[in-house]
């Protein structure tokens, strides 16, 4: 029997409209057949064929485009005809999202078409990349622990050569690494998240959660060296409402890696970080991420490059977002009092990996805790997607693909903008300059969600 009637005999007849719960197969990144890169086409014809039929992600990405013009353009207009090597054109639009898988696709598992393209492009970079295919400077920027370690003791003159008014030494610096001169990049901290709270918090014993909760925050590489105020503020946050607080950052989550396709390095930090973690969570700690994407990898990337490992699993299951963790204590104990209004109101991007996670808008319904203050959504991919928004032959499109959002977000004339990914909201707020006459109402007040909460506290 063939793996199309095993699945059919399993679960029935297809059906349109994900009527089903859908889930993803384990990454079967041990197995050489994962690399082949003949099989990795063929299922990527396989798929795009469906996607060709269908073609509601057209919108999504660029990667959908991309794919639909160049069948739109063979000689057949069919998939038949396409060469395998406009596959690399797919593949690079793609900023693993996962819109695509969560929101528009009816076919994904456990529907009978099995359709999961941000793990066939991992796949895919996976294959290129064991055949020796790989981006120096894109792996270099990744390493993203290194990095901050390097740049800490020297914060100031890394800030000061990499300031996109430098002009020349961007120019120099697009030249050399194909780093896009325009784009406003990440400043390092002098003193890291772990460096400001070494030492936990008191909680406060009038907090509503007060001997209730424990929790362990997960710093996030960004955080810990370029945004250390928004581990500061959720440390802050928590410990206002009784919750006791230690920081823990191990290292990286990987999501560098793994939209490099090196899914050995991201299983080796899987396994070391959730072996750090799991006394803690035996001692009745919660795990608490500050940043989405690697909210999103301790979820549900790692248990899926890591079935097998226990550790791996009870890390996944005791993670929560920090919006969604003050929350849940709203909901289960009540908040602290104190929160004031915040002044001219707050528009908030929802991040594709904050959406990913299948938890709702946790960012929304924190900030509409805050009293008298207006709270405007948008739920639009700011087409940041990490190195892609950098790199000066993807960062046009990731231009491309967020100023629709930059136009939204405009268009709420709020003074605060925040997302639950930092790198979205500094590349957001960088297009609302580029696409408002006014300039200085075009770049309101950035920060992480939380920082604008401990601001409603008065924490920070």
């Amino acid at each position: 029997m063939s793996d199309d009637e095993v699945r059919d005999a399993k679960n029935g007849p297809p059906r349109e409209g994900s009527l089903d719960a859908p889930f993803r197969h384990p990454i079967a990144w041990r197995d050489d057949d994962y690399y082949d890169l003949a099989k990795v086409e063929a299922e990527m014809e396989r798929q795009f064929d469906v996607c060709h039929t269908c073609r509601r992600c057209f919108n999504l990405c660029d990667s959908f485009p991309r794919l639909f013009d160049v069948i739109d353009e063979s000689p057949t207009g069919e998939l038949d005809s396409v060469p395998k090597s406009a596959y690399a054109r797919v593949d690079e639009a793609c900023t693993l999202c996962d819109m695509c898988f969560l929101t528009k696709c009816p076919y994904v598992p456990p529907h009978a078409f099995d359709i999961d393209i941000p793990h066939l492009i991992v796949r895919y970079r996976a294959a290129k990349r064991r055949e020796g295919e790989r981006d120096f400077v894109r792996e270099q920027l990744g390493m993203t622990d290194r990095n901050g370690k390097l740049a800490k003791p020297v914060a100031g003159l890394a800030n000061s050569i990499s300031a996109r008014k430098n002009t020349p030494l961007r120019k120099l610096l697009e030249a050399i690494a194909q780093i896009d001169a325009n784009v406003e990049l990440p400043k390092y901290s002098s003193k890291s998240a772990t460096d400001r709270l070494k030492s936990p918090l008191a909680p406060n014993p009038a907090g509503p959660a007060f001997g209730r909760r424990k929790v362990a925050l997960y710093a996030t590489c960004f955080v810990d060296y370029n945004e250390p105020d928004t581990a500061v503020a959720a440390a802050r946050v928590l410990a206002l409402q009784g919750v006791e607080v230690k920081l823990v950052y191990p290292e990286c989550c990987g999501m560098p890696q793994l939209e490099a396709g090196n899914l050995a390095d991201v299983a080796g930090r899987a396994g070391r970080v959730a072996g750090i973690f799991q006394p803690l969570i035996e001692d009745g700690y919660d795990v608490v991420a500050l940043t989405a994407s690697c909210g999103l990898m301790m979820k549900f990337e790692w248990p899926l490059i890591e079935p097998q490992n226990k550790a791996v699993a009870a890390l996944s299951a005791a993670t929560k977002d920090i919006c969604e963790y003050v929350v849940d204590l709203q909901k289960s104990f009540g908040l602290a009092a104190g929160l004031t209004p915040v002044e001219g109101g707050i528009t908030l991007h929802h991040a594709c990996h904050a959406r990913a996670q299948n938890m709702g808008a946790k960012s929304a319904e924190m900030l509409r805790l805050i009293p008298e203050t207006r709270v405007e959504l948008v739920e639009r991919c700011s087409g940041h997607g990490g190195t892609f928004g950098v790199m000066k032959e993807t960062a046009p499109v990731a231009r491309k693909v967020g100023r629709p959002t930059a136009r939204q977000i405009a268009a709420k004339g709020t003074d605060t903008l925040c997302s639950d990914c930092p790198l979205a909201c500094k590349h957001l707020g960088q297009l609302l300059v580029a696409e408002t006459a006014d300039a200085a109402h075009a770049a309101p007040r950035q920060a992480h969600p939380i920082e604008i909460f401990a601001r409603a506290y008065g924490a920070v």
